[in-house]
């Protein structure tokens, strides 16, 4: 199964983990960059700037990896 680690970058502690989402959705074509970072900033608040978030896609439970 594919997750999402979601980071951020604080200007003092530099890179913070936010947290980590499965994805869930069956068609591959909704899953864009765009809709993951905005169901990461919907799901972790909406303070986060979307210019200082990324994800890194990462395997759980041993399934596949598909890049995006």
């Amino acid at each position: 199964m594919i997750g999402y680690e979601f980071y951020w970058h604080d200007p003092i502690k530099g890179y913070q983990l936010i947290g980590i989402l499965p994805e869930r959705r069956k068609n591959p074509k909704r899953i864009t960059k765009e809709s993951v970072l905005n169901w990461g900033k919907k799901y972790f608040g909406g303070n986060l700037n979307l210019n200082e978030m990324f994800f890194l896609e990462v395997e759980i439970n041993g399934g596949p990896i598909h890049p995006l």
